[in-house]
C-alpha cells in the first residue's frame, strides 16, 4: 500500500516547473493586454473627443472657434486630453472671462464659459470689462446689432480701473440732464476732460472733479437757454465756470 502511494504522488520538481510556466504565461498575457490597451487608448480613432458642448451666456464668443481650438490643441484621444491645458487655452481667448472644462464619458467634453462684459473702449485699441480689466478684443459691428454703445476712455497705462470708476461716477450725475459721456480723457497728471453727446467739452481739472461736474449740472439749464452754441466749459475754478462759445461760419 505504501509503495503504491509513493508511485502515485507527482514529483515535486515537476509541480514547481508547471506552476512557474503557468505564472510566466500569465505575466506574458497580462503584459500583452496592457500593451494592447495602451495602443487602443492612444489611438485617436478608437476614442476621439466626438462631442464638445459649449454652454453659458454667449454674445461675442464663437462656439465653433472654441471647438476647433480644442481639437487642434488636443488632437489625442478622449483619455489623453489634458483638461487643465484645455482650460488654459479657452481662458486665453479674448472674450472669455472665466471657463470650466470637464470630461463626459465616453467621448464628450463639457465647456462652460463666462463672457467678458464690455464696459468701455480703452485707448481705441482695447476694451474694458465691468471690473476695469483691459482685454484685447474688438466689438465691431456686432455691438451695433446688439444695441451696445460704449464710451471711449483714454488714459495712461495702469489707470484703467480709475478711469472706469470716474466715468461711472460722472455718468450717474449726468443722468438728470439726459446727457452722456462719449469720450473721456485722463491725462498723465490725472486731469479729467470729457466730451458729451451734445458736443460740449468739459475741463474738470485734477481735484474735486465730481463737485465741479455737479456745478455744471446745476447750471446746465441756464447755459442751454443761450442762443449761442457751447463749445467747452472750463470748471477749474473754486466757484463759477468759464464758457467757450462756438463761432458761426460767416458766408462771404
Amino acid at each position: 500500500m505504501s509503495e503504491f502511494t509513493a508511485l502515485g504522488k507527482p514529483h515535486k520538481g515537476a509541480s514547481f516547473y508547471i506552476g512557474l510556466g503557468f505564472f510566466i504565461c500569465l505575466l506574458m498575457l497580462l503584459a500583452y493586454a496592457l500593451v494592447e490597451l495602451n495602443a487602443w487608448l492612444e489611438d485617436e480613432q478608437q476614442a476621439p473627443v466626438q462631442n464638445i458642448v459649449v454652454s453659458g451666456d454667449k454674445k461675442f464668443i464663437d462656439v465653433r472657434q472654441i471647438q476647433m481650438l480644442i481639437k487642434q490643441s488636443q488632437p489625442g484621444s478622449f483619455f489623453e486630453l489634458d483638461v487643465s491645458q484645455t482650460h488654459q487655452t479657452i481662458e486665453a481667448l479674448p472674450w472669455v472671462y472665466r471657463a470650466s472644462v470637464r470630461k463626459r464619458w465616453p467621448s464628450g467634453l463639457e465647456v462652460f464659459v463666462v463672457e467678458q462684459q464690455p464696459a468701455a473702449v480703452w485707448n481705441d485699441d482695447m476694451l474694458l470689462n465691468q471690473y476695469g480689466d483691459a482685454f484685447d478684443a474688438q466689438i465691431d459691428s456686432l455691438g451695433s446689432e446688439l444695441g451696445i454703445t460704449l464710451p471711449y476712455l483714454y488714459g495712461p497705462a495702469g489707470s484703467e480701473q480709475t478711469a472706469l470708476q470716474g466715468y461711472r461716477n460722472m455718468q450717474s450725475l449726468l443722468e438728470a440732464t439726459k446727457l452722456y459721456i462719449v469720450d473721456m480723457f485722463l491725462s498723465e497728471r490725472f486731469a479729467w476732460n470729457v466730451q458729451l453727446n451734445n458736443g460740449i467739452k468739459l475741463n474738470l481739472g485734477r481735484t474735486e472733479f465730481i463737485d465741479r461736474l455737479q456745478r455744471f449740472v446745476d447750471l446746465f439749464p441756464l447755459i442751454s437757454q443761450q442762443e449761442r452754441q457751447v463749445d467747452y466749459v472750463d470748471l477749474r475754478y473754486d466757484t463759477g465756470l468759464a464758457v467757450g462759445w462756438k463761432t458761426l461760419d460767416k458766408k462771404a
